[in-house]
């Protein structure tokens, strides 16, 4: 056996350890490789086979008949760049006259297979352009988020989406979001990754936990406000209403409305307010929002309507005052009473994890996209923090939140508890009392005080 023979086996099996153990390594030392090669040699019979070429046009088919030529076959859609990622390939097409790009859409399952990708996702770029996101291998079974994001102020990366795109949560273009899953799938760690990246933007936290605190007061260092039972969960949604009720009165003083003033220096929302007059924008975030819907006397009957209420006025108007909503449960539909509808109409961003029947899905996808039901349904047990992720545009896709321990979060909370801003006398009354931080360095014993007597 020449040397030759021994490196070609050398390098075959280190290539299937790779793809058996580590995918990415795989993927961005051989896979990127062959599946490039792969693409562009296939390509032409696989557009033909999945019905993606158009027939050569008339005066195509009149030249060559007057140069005596064979017929001209049926055009592909030209291949405009062809881009390797960490977790994929990206191919940017050009489409023919005729073609349509919901074509393209319809064909990403047999593009898959025919290319020997692990999977295919079709976008429209432009009038006439059609991106595909080809993905090597499940990035979604261990995700690992890029070294670098494209963070801004009130939008954070929280999850990988199926395509090897960064999900990220943008406050300004989505002011509201809800989030269902069942027990054990995940909601509480996409809750927690969504704070541990707020904690380093400077906006206010208020939560609502009744669940006595367990999910939310271990991030106390970094909330401006938090309630841990349905009472005091209604004197603070009262006192967002009054602090919001404040600011837009902010907002019209400092409107300015004048002839001699450009029509965008009229201020409509804090963001056009000056930077020394801007309030500090504020997430609300409420887990379990079912216990403060649910209700078993007059006098709780009475108090759930005041906070659904509540809730649903800081979704219709909270959004120009920089209030925005991050309401969790586990279901969330009209079984909880009168006026949940209208506040789940006001939720744009929806995200459903791992969920125990359709209905559950339906409440979460049913009036948007209805595509994402059945994926929603699908998301199997032993893959908690998958979960498919949606708004009212109608489009939707897979997204697994990298897996943030509560320790984690609360040395993130705590290493920017420096950033909790104070909020008016009309909310200081939530702020979380705690005791100051303790230095874990220990006092030698020959200098400790001596104990009082």
């Amino acid at each position: 056996m020449s040397w030759l023979t021994v490196l070609l086996v050398l390098v075959v099996v280190t290539a299937g350890l790779l793809r058996w153990r580590r995918p990415a390594w795989y993927w961005l030392t051989f896979g990127v490789t062959l599946a490039t090669l792969r693409v562009l040699i296939r390509y032409g019979s696989v557009m033909d086979a999945c019905g993606l070429t158009v027939p050569p046009s008339r005066w195509r088919i009149a030249v060559a008949r007057m140069a005596n030529r064979p017929a001209p076959e049926s055009r592909a859609p030209r291949i405009l760049r062809v881009r390797p990622t960490r977790t994929g390939l990206v191919l940017r097409l050009g489409l023919r006259p005729g073609q349509d790009a919901f074509d393209v859409a319809a064909s990403c399952d047999r593009l898959r297979h025919s290319f020997a990708m692990y999977g295919v996702t079709s976008r429209e770029i432009r009038s006439g352009v059609v991106e595909l996101r080809m993905t090597g291998y499940d990035i979604l079974k261990r995700v690992q988020m890029p070294a670098r994001v494209a963070a801004a102020p009130m939008r954070v990366p929280v999850a990988l989406r199926e395509d090897g795109a960064v999900h990220y949560r943008d406050y300004r273009t989505t002011p509201h979001a809800l989030t269902l899953g069942a027990t054990k799938s995940g909601k509480s760690v996409y809750q927690r990754n969504l704070v541990a990246e707020l904690a380093s933007q400077d906006v206010a936290l208020v939560g609502i936990d009744c669940k006595q605190g367990v999910e939310l007061f271990p991030l106390a260092r970094r909330f401006s406000a938090l309630a841990d039972n349905p009472d005091t969960a209604a004197v603070l949604l009262d006192a967002l209403v009054s602090h919001m009720e404040g600011v837009y009165q902010l907002i019209r003083a400092e409107q300015r409305i004048t002839a001699d003033v450009p029509d965008a220096e009229i201020a409509a929302d804090i963001w056009d307010l000056p930077d020394h007059l801007r309030p500090t924008p504020i997430v609300l975030l409420v887990d379990e929002v079912a216990e403060l819907a649910l209700f078993a006397t007059k006098d709780e009957e009475k108090r759930r309507d005041q906070i659904i209420t509540a809730l649903a006025r800081l979704a219709q108007l909270g959004r120009a005052a920089g209030i925005h909503l991050e309401i969790c449960g586990q279901r969330f539909g009209s079984e909880l009473g009168k006026g949940i509808t209208m506040l789940r109409a006001q939720l744009t961003g929806r995200t459903a994890h791992r969920v125990n029947d359709e209905t559950s899905a339906n409440m979460a996808f049913g009036d948007i996209a209805p595509d994402a039901v059945l994926a929603a349904i699908s998301i199997p047990t032993e893959t908690p923090g998958l979960a498919v992720t949606g708004d009212s545009s109608g489009g939707w896709a897979r997204i697994r939140t990298p897996h943030t321990s509560m320790r984690q979060a609360v040395n993130a909370c705590n290493r920017h508890a420096h950033r909790t801003p104070a909020l008016p006398p009309g909310l200081a009354a939530f702020r979380p009392e705690l005791p100051p931080a303790v230095s874990l360095v220990k006092v030698p014993a020959a200098t400790e005080a001596p104990a009082s007597v």
